[in-house]
């Protein structure tokens, strides 16, 4: 996700007083476009960094400067409490997401931790965890960042009736395999930088 780029967008663009729609007016382009740039979905090229600089009356060192610092690696943890599933795990998804920082965690309060010092991307979360499951996971990550990525992963597919009433995107079935992430990529509720889904 871009959200350096898209808050320093969107504070400018208040600042001049102007709505989506007129800056889209202005650059060319349609407003979805601003949007998208705003929700940190995408960032513009170096061309249209220097229109929007000229737009905004602003150093275009400033928006190039957030431009590269939005383009910071992706990090990506899963979750499950058996630590050979958790092993073999990493193993898949740092296959499938070589542009990412993969971290595993065999406790999900390591996982909670970790989210409220670190933006996290994309969550791969182990239904059945022992005293907490990570349905109850899934929400206080959520809690942290609405914006992270929740997708199931299990061995049981009963559980995915309860997985689907949470703020989860996906649902996968253990054991996980390459070609199944990267389908899973494609339906991230937010993309992130490097997955199929990311325009």
């Amino acid at each position: 996700m871009s959200m350096i780029f898209a808050e320093t967008l969107r504070q400018l663009r208040a600042e001049k007083g102007l709505s989506q729609q007129q800056l889209a007016g202005q650059l060319f382009v349609d407003r979805s476009t601003i949007a998208g740039w705003e929700t940190g979905r995408r960032v513009p090229d170096v061309v249209l960094i220097y229109r929007i600089s000229e737009a905004l009356g602003v150093d275009v060192g400033i928006l190039l400067g957030a431009a590269e610092s939005s383009a910071e690696t992706p990090i990506v943890i899963m979750v499950d409490d058996e630590k050979v599933i958790l092993s073999g795990g990493l193993s898949v998804l740092e296959e499938a997401l070589p542009g990412a920082t993969i971290v595993g965690f065999s406790k999900p309060s390591d996982a909670v931790a970790f989210a409220k010092e670190n933006h996290v991307a994309l969550a791969f979360l182990d239904i059945e965890m022992g005293r907490i499951s990570g349905l109850d996971l899934c929400q206080k990550l959520l809690d942290v960042n609405h914006r992270t990525n929740v997708v199931f992963l299990t061995a049981y597919m009963e559980y995915s009736f309860d997985a689907w009433k949470t703020g989860a995107c996906g649902f996968m079935m253990k054991p996980l395999t390459v070609e199944a992430v990267k389908r899973q990529l494609t339906r991230l509720r937010f993309p992130i930088a490097g997955s199929p889904g990311e325009d």
